[in-house]
């Protein structure tokens, strides 16, 4: 059997546990571990400690349980309910303002939260029953927060972006500059589409709500906000967002490694989290390192079960025969990338994001270098792609965490909802593909 039928029996067998409903971590292993013992050498078997502790014992990824840390400290706070409060009182003059207020509130969480769940369930929480009261139509509603959400895995620090440069060894500091901008830009179409979208559904709801007078159904009253009243938000959020100054100027002028200042910003996170919100005592404590335990143990599991899958691929040639393969193919660059944004889009409504990246990426990633692609910009590309994942059925894990915040929203409308975003987001990799300066401009800046 050649290296490109073993390759194909091996996704086969993976893809068939993963879809059985075996964790990740599980499915990845057990895969790996068979074809080690059927089409490898019994002293791999023997070193499979070695291998693995060789693997993981790289410093960089602490950065993993120091940001998830800093993400809980945050979580376990009001500081979700202060951000979305804050922008809604700024800019509830605007058309959809309401709307645009939960993407600011979803951009600054994901920020620091880093988690694309936490921001839906968070933000969508409080934003969801209020933009319904104000006439925004059930799908739209959650539709903006599912896609806001997805912000959490592109937007810096984001464990999607770590875990990508690890895999590719690319600098993780760049990974997260070149995200800077594409999050900004994407969150502002998102806005813009909300302002369009929002002010159609709203005079639409003032019209219904004229006709139907005195049936129970009358709108919300639009709020008002003095001066005072707004400035009054900010002493809460300006501690955040120093924060978040602090970690993005310590990671970008070169103050520290990833390491280093994934270490400073849970720090900072936890002195905020106990000095403003007064969350110090020991069961509140607890919960947080607790919290951050299981998930921080959940990933390193996936990590390392996906280095040795990886680790079996090159053994037997896989990956470097499938990437040949690949480069063989008589087609142009474009090409190229547009079939490999179409699998990982075909993945991502099946697998979760760390999955795609740690048995896709050694794959596809020789090809589009060899075609030309930065593996920079191919990351935030990639990334996006698994944002894609999030919001699309039959696994968009965003979905079923909206259907959790409104089980009295059907299904079809959270689906319509999306749909929107989804077009908006594909859109904007091809964007990326015409002006890829968007990604790399950044980066480029610090050599």
């Amino acid at each position: 059997m050649g290296p490109l039928e073993l390759g194909c029996l091996y996704i086969a067998v993976t893809l068939l546990l993963l879809f059985s409903g075996m964790p990740i971590a599980f499915a990845l292993g057990a895969s790996a571990l068979g074809f080690m013992y059927f089409f490898m050498p019994r002293m791999n078997l023997e070193i499979l400690a070695e291998t693995l502790y060789g693997e993981l014992d790289n410093f960089t990824l602490l950065t993993i349980p120091l940001f998830i840390i800093m993400g809980a400290a945050i979580g376990k706070t009001r500081a979700a309910v202060d951000l979305y409060e804050s922008a809604y009182r700024w800019m509830n003059r605007m058309p959809g303002s309401l709307g645009v207020a939960n993407v600011i509130g979803c951009t600054v969480f994901a920020a620091l939260c880093g988690s694309s769940p936490a921001t839906c369930a968070a933000i969508g929480g409080m934003g969801i029953p209020e933009m319904r009261k104000r006439g925004y139509s059930d799908a739209l509603a959650t539709g903006l927060i599912a896609a806001g959400g997805t912000l959490g895995i592109l937007i810096p620090p984001s464990i999607t972006l770590i875990i990508y440069g690890l895999i590719t060894e690319q600098s993780i500091g760049k990974l997260f500059l070149a995200g800077v901008i594409p999050g900004i830009l994407l969150a502002t179409f998102f806005a813009t589409y909300v302002v369009y979208r929002a002010s159609k559904e709203i005079r639409m709801a003032h019209a219904a709500n004229a006709i139907e007078a005195g049936s129970g159904s009358a709108l919300a009253n639009e709020d008002h906000f003095s001066w005072k009243e707004r400035f009054e938000v900010l002493p809460k959020l300006l501690p955040f967002a120093l924060l978040i100054i602090a970690i993005m100027y310590s990671m970008y002028g070169g103050l520290g490694t990833p390491s280093e200042i994934a270490g400073v910003g849970a720090f900072g996170a936890m002195l905020l989290v106990a000095t403003v919100y007064k969350c110090y005592r020991w069961n509140d404590v607890r919960a947080i390192f607790l919290g951050a335990a299981k998930e921080s143990c959940m990933i390193m599991m996936i990590i390392a079960m996906a280095f040795l899958f990886t680790y079996v691929m090159s053994y037997l040639r896989i990956t470097q025969s499938t990437a040949e393969w690949m480069t063989s193919l008589e087609m142009s660059r474009w090409a190229y990338l547009f079939w490999v944004n179409v699998l990982l889009l075909v993945l991502g409504c099946f697998l979760p994001p760390v999955a795609i990246i740690l048995m896709v990426t050694p794959v596809v990633l020789p090809g589009i270098i060899a075609h030309g692609f930065d593996p920079i910009w191919f990351g935030i590309v990639l990334t996006i792609n698994m944002e894609l994942g999030l919001i699309t059925p039959p696994v968009g894990l965003n979905l079923f965490v909206i259907k959790g915040i409104s089980p009295e929203i059907r299904n079809s409308e959270i689906l319509k909802g999306v749909i929107p975003f989804i077009l908006i987001m594909i859109g904007f990799i091809a964007l990326l593909a015409i002006f890829p300066q968007i990604v790399t401009f950044l980066p480029g800046m610090i050599g």
